[in-house]
């Protein structure tokens, strides 16, 4: 019972992550949505990891962006 809720319940999340990817916070949805199917979706995983390698690439190359900017002023 538990397991079917886990992925409706995450399978919405990741859905409506995906719809409004636009908004800003929804990545936040999409990422909760993919931990709660994780637990039961081998595939999940991946994607999961996938999206985390990406963010932390965004950010670290942001930072840099934003570190520079700092430095010529």
């Amino acid at each position: 019972m538990k397991k079917k809720i886990r992925i409706t319940l995450g399978s919405l999340l990741a859905l409506f992550g995906v719809v409004f990817f636009i908004l800003p916070g929804s990545i936040f949805v999409l990422l909760l949505g993919l931990v709660m199917l994780s637990y039961d979706v081998p595939k999940a995983r991946d994607w999961l990891r996938t999206c985390q390698n990406v963010m932390s690439k965004s950010a670290r190359k942001l930072d840099k962006i934003i570190l520079d900017r700092k430095l010529k002023i």
